[in-house]
């Protein structure tokens, strides 16, 4: 199974999603990690389209302040939060007659419930795994923003969604805008993809100067509005490492038929070329809740809350190769991808470590790269993982990460 294949839509007519939409039924829907920038703009969305998407349930990991204002704002009857040592303090802070949970086995709970019809994954990171599978095999549809989960354990996921019929829509910008372009076509017709990238804060920087480079440098990104953790990956296009990872298992393309070019506009949000050698682009202003807005609303379309693309006011379209030599992180995802099985794992958690590494001052700007290179470098792919050895390869390159670390000196 893939994510676009013609049976996918027709799932949709079968499990009666297209005939509720088109009678006015609302989608039931949870959003979890509701208090980040995705989730954020996801209650935004929602909040728009109040007479065809009904929130029933949201999940953060530790603001419980921002989810009981959400849970207020809008009238959810069912929030969960994941670290449970702040569960009294969330309970004080709901409104009345809304049920709380907490802990992942109460995130898991809330998104197999049997009123939800669909769950938007932003929970980022490693935590978002187990959340994924459990929505997948429960058959319910995910509106996917989390790369991590496909990352990590691509084949896992994939296998959950055939089993139970489950869709997977992406939210990823990057991944919204091949899923539309494609709309039910066959893999077999792609020649290639192509993914943009805003090439960061530092795009404009030598390979030399990236090296004193500054947490606020990095969070300055040019264009999107995002978390840190995104941030950063998107000024070491360590976001496109993974985004290359995650279109290969949507898309069911291999990792040379995916290729990544810089677009400092961010208004070609990615291209499909198909065999025949036409192109399709999809195009719009930079914010997220067009894709989010696509995936929760799919397959009808509905109008948005946002000022429509005026072309008038777009002065060029530019595209650059990547400099691989700047960027090594296009070259471990497709080292990842060659090599599979738990690698993929093994570069992700290193990346997190190393992100966070950064974020505290432990490490430099560019030591991220050699962290990650380090380990995977340590590390015997198994081939054919299950959940328990994914978890293992993930739980070995946060360890082997610290390592790298601890032989840095800033």
């Amino acid at each position: 199974m893939n994510v676009i294949s013609r049976t996918s839509l027709l799932h949709y007519i079968i499990d009666g999603l297209w005939y509720s939409a088109m009678n006015g039924q609302r989608k039931n829907i949870v959003i979890l990690g509701s208090t980040g920038s995705i989730g954020e703009n996801a209650v935004k969305v929602a909040l728009h389209l109040k007479d065809e998407l009904r929130v029933v349930g949201l999940a953060a990991g530790s603001n419980y302040a921002r989810l009981a204002e959400q849970a207020e704002l809008l009238g959810c009857p069912s929030v969960a939060i994941a670290d449970d040592s702040l569960a009294a303090k969330l309970a004080d802070s709901l409104p009345e007659g809304c049920e709380m949970r907490a802990g992942m086995d109460g995130v898991v709970e809330m998104v197999t419930g049997e009123e939800v019809d669909v769950v938007l994954c932003a929970i980022v990171g490693a935590d978002s795994l187990r959340p994924v599978l459990e929505t997948l095999r429960a058959g319910k549809t995910l509106a996917l923003a989390s790369k991590e989960a496909l990352v990590m354990a691509g084949a896992l996921v994939m296998r959950a969604a055939a089993e139970s019929g489950a869709v997977i829509l992406p939210v990823d910008s990057e991944h919204s805008a091949v899923f539309q372009c494609l709309e039910g076509r066959s893999s077999d017709e792609i020649s290639r993809i192509v993914l943009t990238a805003s090439g960061g804060s530092f795009r404009d920087w030598t390979a030399d100067r990236m090296r004193g480079a500054t947490l606020d440098d990095a969070l300055a990104h040019p264009t999107w509005n995002m978390g840190p953790k995104v941030t950063i990956d998107s000024a070491t296009l360590m976001n496109k490492a993974l985004e290359i990872i995650e279109a290969s298992w949507l898309f069911d393309v291999p990792g040379d038929g995916i290729e990544v070019l810089i677009h400092r506009e961010s208004i070609v949000h990615s291209m499909v070329e198909f065999m025949d050698g036409t192109v399709l682009a999809q195009m719009g202003t930079p914010d997220m809740r067009h894709p989010i807005q696509h995936a929760l609303t799919y397959p009808m379309k509905h109008a948005s809350s946002l000022e429509p693309f005026d072309f008038a006011k777009l002065a060029n379209l530019s595209f650059e190769v990547p400099d691989r030599n700047k960027y090594p992180s296009l070259d471990f995802a497709y080292e990842s991808l060659k090599t599979g099985g738990t690698m993929p794992a093994v570069m992700n958690a290193a990346n997190e470590v190393a992100v966070d590494a950064f974020r505290s001052g432990d490490i430099g700007f560019t030591h991220i790269w050699n962290v990650i290179e380090g380990v995977m470098g340590r590390h015997h792919s198994n081939s054919d993982p299950s959940l328990e050895d994914v978890m293992a390869a993930d739980a070995e390159g946060r360890v082997r990460a610290f390592e790298k670390i601890g032989g840095i000196r800033v």
